[in-house]
């Protein structure tokens, strides 16, 4: 009877350990999708500052938007204010597979006590790996939809254009229009990049969100859990976008070339191939283009997610 208690006691205990993972899971991309509502207009600006003056030496080609503010103003005057949501549902697509497993994997590595170490303190090198591997696998999973929303958001009337110019129609059209065009494979262009994009990114961000919290709590700046939150996005933010930039102005690139006939890409082979062409043509500063608008969408787009995220564990939580 004794054995027979034991085995169902533990088999519950599994079973709400997997469903507790599953919630995880679940609460990251949630946050993820309620941030990207309010940052998506930042993220279509970020991306055709990233596609200006491809491949032309500085200097030598047209400026059409100079900075976040001008790119807002540009785009709402020329194509309408709607156009500043260019590409939100592969957007929110892409934020929901990419948090599902950045967020969720380093939730649970963290409430398995993977991230910390014996004295109960953030570890760099710990809390890196499990954001780095679900930002991985997230960045894996949401690729077919950076692809799309980035083809959808660089599209735009010729007087401002910048990059190859696509003709889809919506989201669901670009995915089957893909698809029929370039095969499966074709879904997951850009993938290169994409992983040390999501690893380098999710690592940053998680590791300086949770040492800024522990530095901002133990030097008695701030008490409230929304505040801590709050100002630990926010330095979360400018760690996570220095390291991201380069590999995202790649991502883009990569992601809104025209293909030849082979389904090949007509600027560049792969990632090392961008790199090196940028370098080339445009200098080292080509990896920062976008830098801003990416801090200025990455820092309130960070400071929603993990504050909502935050939120969302404090009521779990309290439920259980």
């Amino acid at each position: 009877m004794k054995s027979d208690q034991n085995q169902n006691a533990m088999a519950a205990k599994n079973k709400d350990g997997v469903l507790r993972d599953v919630t995880d899971m679940a609460m990251g991309g949630t946050s993820a999708m309620f941030a990207t509502l309010f940052t998506n207009p930042i993220e279509v600006v970020k991306t055709r500052l990233q596609l200006q003056g491809e491949l032309v030496s500085r200097g030598k080609h047209a400026i059409y938007y100079k900075n976040v503010p001008h790119g807002l103003y540009v785009i709402a005057r020329t194509e309408g204010i709607i156009a500043l949501q260019n590409g939100l549902p592969a957007m929110l697509g892409f934020q929901f597979c990419l948090n599902t497993f950045r967020l969720g994997v380093y939730r649970i590595s963290e409430r398995r006590g993977l991230t910390t170490t014996s004295e109960g303190r953030t570890s760099v090198t710990r809390g890196a790996l499990a954001a780095g591997v679900g930002g991985a696998l997230g960045s894996i999973a949401g690729t077919p939809f950076f692809l799309v929303k980035t083809r959808l958001q660089a599209q735009a009337t010729k007087a401002i254009a910048v990059g190859h110019q696509h003709k889809h129609s919506g989201t669901m059209n670009a995915l089957a229009d893909i698809y029929r065009r370039e095969g499966f494979k074709g879904l997951f262009r850009g993938v290169g990049p994409q992983i040390p994009r999501g690893a380098v990114g999710s690592g940053s961000q998680m590791v300086s969100f949770a040492f800024a919290k522990e530095w901002l709590k133990d030097k008695g700046y701030f008490q409230s859990p929304l505040l801590l939150s709050f100002m630990g996005a926010n330095l979360g933010g400018i760690v996570m976008t220095l390291c991201l930039n380069p590999f995202d102005v790649i991502a883009t690139r990569l992601s809104n070339q025209p293909v030849d006939g082979n389904n090949r890409g007509k600027l560049y082979k792969g990632m090392t191939d961008c790199f090196l062409k940028m370098l080339r043509s445009e200098g080292a500063r080509a990896f920062y283009k976008g830098v801003g608008a990416n801090y200025l969408r990455l820092g309130p787009h960070t400071v929603l997610l993990l504050v909502c995220w935050d939120q969302l564990k404090i009521l779990e939580e309290y439920f259980r």
